[in-house]
């Protein structure tokens, strides 16, 4: 499987925390609850996501070849005072910056610790690019904001979900892995507005074998249709199956199985 460019990843992790540090700044209720994060506030689902910029930008410029406990990272929580805009921003602003910085002196080759077996900075820069492109989903769904991302970030996203998907089975790190076990099942994921050399097409299949999954257009026991930020944001769970311009196609309980059973929350 063939990554974005390194420097695409963090190009696109300092546009998202620019985009993110529009949505805080606009007047927005920092107490409110995040409808797809519900345990979070807006304010929350900031510092979780500036604490993970910082971790892993500390984690690249000290290649840490263990994992870095968070208490080690400067300001990894964010500002002191809560429900100030400003700090916040400034905040979240400072952690892109350290990141970016860290990972493009890095380049992607560099020997880093990380919780899978791909121990690079590249790793980092692909993680954390796909990780604030859902987090702004999730703070632009709070606030009511439209939200896009680019085609090539929103493909990528999805190859690095079922990858990951895939790591969980071989290692076995979390009790769900056991579930996507069984007889054999089908999803076939299609965007409907992307270029054709894009390839927004995937077919995951699940049997006694585990997980196994690839690019093209092939017939499945459930299709999701529909443009590909929906379709990404649905399979991460992040709008419903239901929302308009998605289409589930075959049998949909397959879908909700996948969609209740590959979670990394």
């Amino acid at each position: 499987m063939s990554y974005l460019a390194h420097e695409r990843y963090c190009d696109e992790i300092a546009l998202q925390v620019g985009q993110l540090r529009e949505l805080i700044t606009a007047g927005a209720d920092l107490s409110a609850t995040v409808p797809t994060c519900p345990e979070w506030s807006l304010e929350r689902l900031v510092r979780h996501m500036g604490g993970a910029l910082r971790w892993s930008g500390t984690l690249v410029r000290e290649r840490a070849r263990e994992m870095l406990p968070r208490d080690r990272v400067p300001l990894g929580g964010g500002p002191e005072e809560q429900g100030d805009p400003a700090a916040l921003d400034a905040w979240l602003a400072q952690s892109g910056e350290l990141v970016v910085g860290a990972l493009r002196e890095a380049g992607p080759e560099t020997a880093v610790w990380s919780w899978t077996g791909m121990a690079t900075s590249g790793f980092w820069a692909r993680r954390m690019a796909h990780e604030i492109t859902v987090h702004r989903a999730d703070a632009a769904l709070t606030v009511g904001a439209p939200y896009d991302v680019a085609p090539d970030i929103a493909a990528d996203a999805l190859d690095e979900w079922l990858e990951l998907v895939e790591w969980v089975q071989r290692t076995g790190v979390r009790e769900w892995a056991a579930d996507l076990y069984g007889s054999p099942r089908s999803i076939h994921l299609h965007a409907t507005d992307a270029e054709p050399a894009l390839n927004a097409e995937w077919l995951v299949e699940m049997d006694e074998k585990g997980v196994s999954w690839r690019r093209g257009h092939e017939k499945a026991t459930v299709a999701l249709r529909g443009p590909l930020t929906s379709v990404l944001l649905a399979f991460y769970r992040r709008l419903p199956l239901d929302t308009p311009g998605l289409d589930v196609v075959g049998d949909r309980e397959v879908l909700e199985f996948w969609l209740e059973n590959s979670n990394f929350g």
